[in-house]
């Protein structure tokens, strides 16, 4: 079924960011407190360097990506000079809410939680425990 019939217009880009920037805040404290300057950058799709780097069979296999120097990588020594980045892609996001039986804003807090437990080293299981409080 198309997408529009379906649900209606797609979401945007901004429409996306905002939600992102909600679900964001419903994250636990105990995980995002430990965020620093965290910067949520929507793109239809991830960029063709991106692509290559993790050897994807489809521009649709990417939900979302964390960029930054994980927590488990990082020394005390180290100097934070960037913000901690994540990107999210619009449409393999709205393919894969179309295909799902999940609310668009499931989607976006799943996508959020499964890249930030990626900063901290976070196992599936943590992730799942988190996603669930």
């Amino acid at each position: 079924m198309p997408l529009h019939r379906r649900h209606g217009t797609p979401p945007s880009l901004a429409e996306l960011e905002e939600l992102a920037g909600r679900e964001l805040a419903r994250i636990p404290w105990e995980l995002r407190r430990h965020l620093n300057q965290l910067v949520i950058q929507m793109a239809e799709f991830p960029d063709e360097e991106t692509e290559e780097a993790l050897d994807l069979d489809s521009s649709f296999d990417l939900l979302g990506l964390y960029c930054g120097v994980a927590m488990t990588d990082q020394s005390l020594m180290d100097v934070h000079t960037q913000s901690d980045l994540i990107f999210l892609y619009r449409r393999p996001i709205l393919d894969f809410w179309c295909e799902s039986s999940l609310d668009l804003a499931a989607v976006i807090r799943h996508v959020l939680i499964h890249e930030i437990g990626h900063h901290f080293g976070f196992s599936d299981e943590d992730m799942e425990r988190i996603e669930n409080e």
